[in-house]
């Protein structure tokens, strides 16, 4: 039987504000990518979705990002490899000391948003990303990486082990990447839609795409995102899809 794991970037919230159903959300998935206090999150929203995780069962990872809260880590801020480097090593090393005093311990890295789609493209940003990973983690360092990306490769050719990821709910362009946010086909809001579409790449281990061919990727972890309205139905149809196609659903870490 077929196996493969769901994962969903959660702890967004800040403070009073909160951001999505991370405790439902933690009852689907079996992989949290929790933010680390720079695109989202903060050290008590930290611990609680750590909590919460090692409640469920459910594995957890870090999801460095831009310190860009206005922009939610979207928006590529120009900074130098070191940079990037210290910047993915600090919040994911914040996240381990949260999850050290929960008893609990932080799995694999997963950049957030713009940084991990820089790292997508260009292999020193990668290269940056690889080499704070296993700084922090260590031994037992992993990568959470999209799919036949400069992030997977630059990872294998490090040595450290990574998990090839596929989105759920977006849309990709000919070329293998993501069809940027704001452009037509960037997301896919009908959960029906979205599981046809898994479900197909799933067994063909061809990914349709916006404008072209359909493009072949290969994917351990699939993630759906836990905000927005749609959020938890999305993530309630694709788990049971799942099922449903024969595949069992557990974590790459």
């Amino acid at each position: 039987m077929p196996r493969i794991d769901l994962n969903a970037d959660l702890g967004e919230s800040f403070g009073p504000w909160k951001m999505g159903d991370d405790a439902r959300m933690m009852q689907i998935v079996s992989s949290a990518s929790i933010a680390c206090g720079g695109h989202a999150g903060d050290t008590m929203t930290m611990f609680d979705s750590v909590m919460a995780a090692k409640a469920a069962g459910v594995t957890i990872g870090a999801h460095p990002g831009f310190e860009d809260r206005q922009g939610f880590g979207r928006r590529r801020l120009p900074l130098s490899v070191t940079e990037i480097e210290r910047l993915v090593a600090a919040q994911t090393g914040a996240l381990c000391g949260v999850a050290a005093l929960a008893g609990a311990e932080v799995r694999y890295v997963k950049a957030h948003g713009a940084l991990g789609n820089w790292g997508a493209e260009e292999p020193e940003v990668a290269g940056a990303i690889v080499r704070a990973t296993r700084a922090v983690l260590g031994a037992r360092a992993m990568l959470l990486a999209i799919s036949g990306t400069a992030l997977e490769q630059e990872a294998t050719r490090a040595g450290l082990p990574v998990c090839s990821e596929v989105f759920a709910d977006r849309g990709y362009t000919p070329e293998g990447r993501l069809v940027p946010r704001g452009q037509r086909g960037a997301m896919i809001r009908d959960a029906g839609e979205a599981a046809d579409r898994l479900i197909g790449f799933l067994q063909t281990g061809l990914m349709p795409t916006v404008g072209g061919a359909p493009v072949r990727l290969t994917a351990g972890s699939v993630c759906v995102h836990g905000d927005g309205p749609t959020a938890l139905a999305m993530a309630d149809t694709l788990r049971a899809r799942l099922l449903d196609a024969g595949f069992t659903i557990g974590p790459f870490a």
